[in-house]
């Protein structure tokens, strides 16, 4: 009975002790520290609290100030007693971390509030769920303990597939757009078409693990097939910037290094030089009709060569090489209407064919007056030659070839006559003009009198009492038949002993004629 009293009267003597030393209750965070036993964990006997007891308890602070990190470890802070800012004793509900948020410096922690984060309330980021150090955790009410990495608060939209330093692409202004982001720094630069490109074109949006999920990285870029649907089915291997560019499909590189053998139509000739916009317009993938030359080339001949609807297509007649110039042959010509022979043989093309700007190879005409101007037309009759028909005296090896039966004519050609040209008798020398008509039998009316009249009778000479048609030569001429009878002397004379050349009006001829044959007329 004497023990339990007296352990009653020490309790009451203590307690009563204690309320006149303690100014009052300890706030809830310090609660378990009530007790005057308790006292020197904070206060040393005889002074105030000091730094190290509240250190010696807040180990998480006092290794930040150790290491000179955060708000206590600034200059504003530091050297300063801690009971200044977190005196206690005030009751359980004290706050002993109090402070004006309006003015407090939160750059003096280590991590200035930028962008958004300056408008936030301090309990948005300053939870237990954010705190990573697990002895921050375990207190009720603290500020210390946060990461300052952004995925230590924000969710990892990315799912751990990008690098964890947000500010890397983004501000803290918004994460959306991710303006600090430059794709040029990354192992596939944008170029071209790809700069104007909206990012979820290429970078998907899918579900993973439940989340929403915009991949960006582990994307294929090694050919643009990992994108783009090759609509050339591989047909041009798979290397599109062979012939394209990133500044468009549309427009096609200079294609020095594309292979258009590996087409359906193989370039050859001109079509090496000719630019692919003039064949592919608008699209390189459409397909194109190339079988006949006409699938692209205008028909210059207008449907000439149009027979029983079949057409010739051009390359029956020309090469690769150019339009000019033609592989038409003389065998193909000769199986024409018209076939080649004799002079048309050597007769270039554009003769008969070019006769205005355009060429012309049908119904130009099959008869010698379609294409010569038929010089005889008036002066000679068309029983000669019938219908036109050059032929009838003509060849087509040479103009000067006739072959026309004079006897036809009232004048049998004879001797000499024979020999001659047709122009000879029928065109004046010096000039154009035909004559064909209007001709007697006369010697005379081509021939000139070289004996001026001598031996005319009746207005008319006969040449051939004297001459022959082979020749002028005086080969049957019988002097005897004459007034005057050569004998003696005179019989072994020559002609030209009697027969003196004589001149009349500036005229020179020989003299057969005489007035009267008695010796002073030739000898004095």
């Amino acid at each position: 009975m004497y023990k339990i009293i007296h352990i009653i009267l020490f309790l009451f003597i203590s307690q009563w002790t204690y309320a006149q030393l303690s100014p009052g209750d300890l706030a809830k965070a310090h609660a378990h520290l009530e007790g005057i036993s308790n006292c020197t964990k904070c206060h040393v006997l005889g002074e105030k609290v000091e730094n190290s007891k509240c250190l010696d308890c807040h180990n998480l602070l006092n290794d930040r100030i150790r290491k000179n990190l955060g708000y206590h470890a600034s200059s504003d802070i530091k050297g300063k007693q801690c009971i200044e800012c977190h005196s206690d004793h005030h009751g359980r509900k004290f706050e002993l971390i109090r402070f004006d948020k309006n003015t407090f410096k939160h750059e003096l922690t280590g991590y200035k509030l930028k962008g958004k984060h300056q408008n936030l309330d301090c309990k948005a980021c300053h939870q237990s769920k954010f705190i990573a150090d697990k002895r921050a955790a375990e207190k009720d009410y603290t500020f210390l303990g946060l990461n300052p990495k952004c995925a230590s608060c924000h969710t990892d939209v990315h799912q751990q597939t990008l690098s964890t330093n947000c500010n890397d692409c983004h501000t803290e202004e918004s994460f959306v757009p991710a303006s600090k982001f430059n794709h040029q720094n990354t192992k596939y630069p944008l170029l071209g078409k790809h700069q104007n490109v909206d990012c979820i074109n290429c970078h998907r949006v899918d579900t993973k693990n439940g989340q929403r999920f915009q991949q960006f990285a582990g994307v294929k870029f090694n050919s643009c097939t990992s994108c783009h649907t090759d609509v050339h089915k591989n047909k041009f291997g798979p290397n599109c910037t062979d012939c394209h560019s990133v500044n468009s499909f549309r427009t096609v590189k200079a294609l020095n290094n594309f292979d258009h053998n590996i087409a359906d139509f193989k370039l050859t000739g001109k079509h090496k030089n000719v630019d692919c916009k003039s064949c592919h317009k608008g699209s390189y993938t459409a397909p194109i009709e190339h079988n006949r030359c006409s699938n692209c080339h205008q028909d210059y001949h207008q449907g000439q060569f149009v027979k029983k609807r079949l057409s010739p297509d051009c390359k029956d007649c020309h090469t690769l090489n150019g339009f000019v110039g033609s592989t038409y042959s003389i065998d193909q010509h000769n199986k024409s209407i018209f076939p080649l022979r004799g002079s048309h043989l050597a007769t270039p093309c554009f003769a008969c064919h070019q006769q205005e700007e355009k060429w012309q190879f049908r119904n130009i005409g099959e008869t010698c007056v379609d294409c010569h101007n038929n010089i005889h037309k008036e002066v000679l009759k068309e029983k000669y030659y019938p219908k036109e028909n050059c032929e009838a005296c003509h060849s087509e090896n040479r103009w000067s070839e006739i072959q026309f039966d004079h006897n036809k004519t009232k004048y049998k050609l004879l001797g000499a006559h024979e020999k001659q040209t047709c122009r000879s008798c029928h065109f004046n020398q010096g000039e154009a003009t035909q004559k064909f008509t209007g001709f007697d039998q006369e010697c005379l009316s081509c021939h000139q009198d070289e004996h001026q009249k001598q031996f005319e009778k009746a207005g008319k000479t006969d040449c051939l009492k004297c001459h022959q048609h082979e020749n002028w030569t005086i080969a049957q001429f019988n002097h005897d038949k004459t007034d005057f009878k050569l004998e003696g002397k005179h019989a072994t004379l020559d002609c030209a002993a009697c027969h003196k050349p004589q001149q009349l009006s500036k005229i020179t001829f020989t003299q057969y004629k005489f007035k009267d044959f008695t010796c002073a007329t030739c000898h004095q």
